[in-house]
């Protein structure tokens, strides 16, 4: 027994150089061989052997136990993974006992282990695992290490006689359902974890837990020899496991400690480690993470089919008479069944079928597991013959044609599979990342998601969230139209090139090969070819402009057209990101579309630009006198504004301005005027003030320190020398507080403009992990505008704190007049545009100098 200090310190000294040498030899021989399972076993002889010995050491007495539990039970032990022990006891200790335990513990720590112990009774190891899933799952695996084997085997007893195996099922599937929750039910994420997110690690555990506790074994050999999983299965499942093992091994030992998200951070030094190389269009993290999507999806496909199986096996359905579908098919407990394992086999047109009936057998709430694995295994029946088949195609025009079940289907077919075996180029872009800091989800699945936000404007249910969407859909002729266009509108990504052009033809082709009508077939393909037009001129340009617009509708040239565009375009932003949706892009897309309508329906009878003119003062004017004022209120306003204002102004805009300015014409005060955006969330403020230098510089620091980010800005110069400038924000942060800001923006604004002092630049802020590994390369272009009067500087870089202040500052500097800001931001990319106008733009060497000062500037 360990009495001394210096015979502690001499035990601990010896236990952690054996752990520490032992250990890298371990990291050297993975590194040299990649054999992950060799590495978990040996990590765990290694901590068994010196755990042993300490105990030896320590003397304890011999009615105690030692166990390894969780993973370490389990006998995988990853580089740096918690030990997780549990020290048995036959009693309650006495407080001498308890001491020495103490000890024991804090030398565990002090030897440089991880260690999660726990220290119980056989009584309270079946108390907490009776109430307790994470301890019932930990102790379903406990090893013994050393002591008392009696102990070690009544704890095992009390744990199977206390356990119900349906109970454990459904409270591990409940697990797994609540912990696929978390990470958005979706392995496609840009970060996933590979330990807790659908199709990681975790999901292979789950099983063999919940086999462990129905008694049919522990391992993947034990479930293929009861019959849940085929050879070629358990196979499958095998490498994966292994690619999983070996990315997470090398996860740990690159990052140095408990790390499971594949992390940008890690993805470029990961995928070196694990052999993958660069392409000529694709990035080696990005090759890396496409194995790690299709192995995740490997394990999603079989996690599902096992759980059906054995959940079937520990709880026998009741008794039912299968009802016949057709003779290929049959209704069994409200599922779909084949009649016969091998009915693909002998006809594989059923492979399409079966999602077919789904759709059109409202009944029907899933697929057997039978069903699933037959079709998993038969996906390889696809092949040029049958994609030749005329009956195949029908079928699967067929499925995008049904009225309900298409996005389901879809996603199953893709989920098995099936999907991209019938569509080639589809399955080429299955699991494939999009480094772009916009897209969060892999290509097949924001395809999927594009599919869906169209589908869902079809749902009385979501007619709430795009109201025009919903009735434009629900009009539009043929709607699959659009599901065709979604398939292939991304198709091409990651084949070098023009990803639309190639696209298109890839549509052209799947029209002609499936019969699609030819107006049909021309929609879809310009659709393709044209589903990034709406968002660049919404975003870019200057809508407000009726030869914008008028150039917009006449590349449309249609109305069918500009409404499927416009359906579509909502459609893929939304299901691109999160991050990259706001009511201010929908409004702007919105406005384009309306504006767009106007013009196709008028043709060649479209009132000219002063006409429109004199029709929007008009309605500012019947808006003024809901407010009780004089008809002559806007005279002195109006004549100072010229003709570039009042195209860019809605007459609402003009009705409110003319308002806040009534009495404010003439004196030196500015004034801001804010209030809550009358289409959406965020703020709209209005600034009136006598031109100073670096005024917008000022603005747009005082806006960014205030928590709002700018996304559209008018600036006007009135004929008497006024900024009337108007700005759309939105909250940085999402306070959810803009009413509360309106009297503070209004107050300190007008302070800081009144006091002309220096512009303030924005507060300090962090760059995401995101943006320090996949930076934009700033693009900067500055082009003359067809009357040669102004110039539109064009701006393409990574977001972050103080860019646009930056811009600002610079064309200050260059005494560069702002007219316009159109301002774009795409996930963690900005694409923002200015109208600009003199210094000493018209000179060529200087517009060079100040594109290069900008792209200097706007470097990371």
């Amino acid at each position: 027994m360990i009495t001394a200090a210096t015979g502690r310190q001499s035990l601990v000294e010896q236990c952690r150089s054996r752990l520490r040498e032992g250990q890298s030899e371990l990291r050297q021989r993975f590194l040299d061989n990649e054999d992950a399972p060799q590495l978990l076993q040996a990590r765990c002889a290694l901590v068994d052997a010196v755990l042993g010995d300490l105990w030896q050491a320590l003397a304890l007495p011999p009615e105690l136990t030692l166990l390894a539990v969780g993973g370490y039970g389990r006998g995988e032990l990853y580089p740096v993974s918690d030990v997780d022990i549990l020290l048995l006891l036959p009693a309650t200790p006495e407080p001498e006992l308890t001491s020495r335990v103490e000890f024991a513990v804090a030398l565990f720590y002090d030897i440089g282990l991880e260690i999660a112990p726990s220290v119980r009774t056989v009584a309270e190891c079946a108390q907490a695992a009776a109430g307790d899933l994470t301890i019932c799952t930990a102790l379903l695996e406990a090893r013994l290490l050393t002591g008392d084997r009696r102990l070690f085997t009544e704890v095992c007893r009390e744990l199977r006689e206390g356990l119900d195996a349906q109970s454990f099922f459904d409270a591990k599937r409940m697990e797994q359902e609540e912990r696929h929750r978390r990470y958005q039910d979706s392995p496609y994420s840009l970060e996933p974890n590979c330990k807790e997110a659908p199709g990681g690690l975790r999901d292979l555990q789950t099983i063999l837990w919940i086999t462990r506790a129905a008694g049919f074994g522990d391992s993947w050999e034990d479930l293929a020899r009861h019959g849940f999983i085929t050879r070629d299965e358990e196979e499958q499942l095998l490498r994966s496991l292994t690619f999983l093992q070996r990315l997470r091994c090398h996860l740990h030992l690159h990052v140095g400690r408990r790390e499971d998200r594949l992390l940008f951070d890690h993805q470029t030094a990961l995928a070196g480690r694990m052999g993958f190389v660069p392409t000529a269009t694709r990035l080696a993290s990005e090759r890396l993470m496409q194995q790690y999507y299709r192995t995740a999806k490997m394990v999603t496909q079989l996690n599902t089919i096992l759980l059906q199986n054995i959940g079937a096996a520990i709880s026998p359905p009741a008794e039912q008479e299968p009802s016949p579908i057709n003779e290929r098919f049959r209704k069994t407990h409200e599922l779909l069944d084949v009649v016969a394992d091998d009915v693909f086999q002998k006809r594989p047109a059923a492979l399409l079928e079966a999602f077919l009936l789904m759709q059109q057998h409202a009944d029907l709430q899933g697929m057997t597991a039978r069903t699933l694995r037959a079709l998993w295994h038969a996906r390889t029946l696809i092949d040029d013959e049958f994609r030749h088949n005329p009956d195949n195609r029908r079928c699967f025009l067929s499925i995008l044609q049904q009225s309900r079940g298409v996005l389901h289907e879809l996603r199953r077919m893709n989920q098995f599979g099936l999907l991209g075996r019938y569509l080639p180029n589809f399955g080429k872009i299955v699991g494939q990342m999009q480094h772009d800091l916009f897209h969060v989800y892999t290509v097949d699945q924001h395809t999927l998601h594009v599919l869906r936000n169209l589908r869902r404007f079809l749902a009385d249910e979501f007619t709430h969230e795009y109201p025009l969407c919903s009735e434009l859909m629900s009009d539009f002729p043929r709607q699959w139209v659009l599901y065709v266009a979604a398939l292939f509108h991304d198709i091409a990504k990651g084949r070098g090139g023009d990803h639309s052009e190639l696209g298109a033809v890839d549509a052209a082709e799947f029209c002609a090969a499936h019969g699609v009508d030819p107006e049909d077939k021309e929609l879809i393909v310009w659709l393709v070819r044209h589903h990034l037009l709406m968002s660049s001129v919404a975003q870019k340009q200057d809508i407000a402009d009726p030869e914008v617009v008028g150039a917009f509708a006449a590349t449309v040239g249609g109305e069918r057209r500009l409404v499927a565009l416009y359906l579509f375009t909502v459609a893929d932003i939304r299901g691109t990101s999160p991050k990259v949706w706001n009511t201010w892009k929908g409004q702007l897309l919105e406005q384009l579309f309306r504006s767009a309508c106007r013009t196709l329906l008028d043709g060649d009878e479209a009132p000219v630009r002063q006409g429109m003119i004199e029709e929007r003062q008009q309605q500012a004017v019947r808006l003024l006198r809901y407010f009780a004022l004089p008809d002559s209120v806007h005279q002195r306003l109006w004549k100072q504004l010229d003709t570039v204002y009042f195209m860019r102004h809605s007459a609402e805009e003009i009705a409110w301005h003319t308002r806040s300015l009534y009495y404010r014409i003439g004196r030196e005060e500015p004034l801001v005027k804010a209030r809550l955006n009358p289409q959406g969330e965020g703020l709209e403020v209005l600034v009136f003030t006598r031109d100073q230098r670096d005024l917008f510089a000022r603005l747009v620091g005082f806006f960014s320190r205030s928590g709002y980010t700018i996304v559209d800005a008018k600036i006007h110069t009135t004929r008497h020398g006024y900024a009337l400038d108007t700005f759309m924000l939105l909250d940085l942060g999402d306070r959810g507080s803009d009413r509360d800001m309106i009297s503070y923006v209004e107050h300190e604004l007008s302070d800081r403009l009144r006091r002309r002092g220096p512009p303030e630049g924005p507060g300090n802020g962090r760059l995401s992990r995101q943006v320090r590994h996949f930076p934009v390369q700033p693009m900067v272009t500055i082009e003359e505008d067809e009357k040669g009067t102004h110039y539109v500087l064009s701006v393409s870089a990574t977001d972050r704190p103080g860019l646009l202040y930056t811009i600002a500052l610079t064309l200050a500097a260059h005494r560069a007049n702002l007219h316009t800001a159109k301002i774009s931001t795409l996930g963690e990319r900005v694409e923002d545009t200015f109208l600009i106008s003199g210094g000493d733009l018209r000179d060529t060497a200087s517009r060079i100098r100040l594109e290069t000062e900008l792209i200097e500037r706007l470097k990371l």
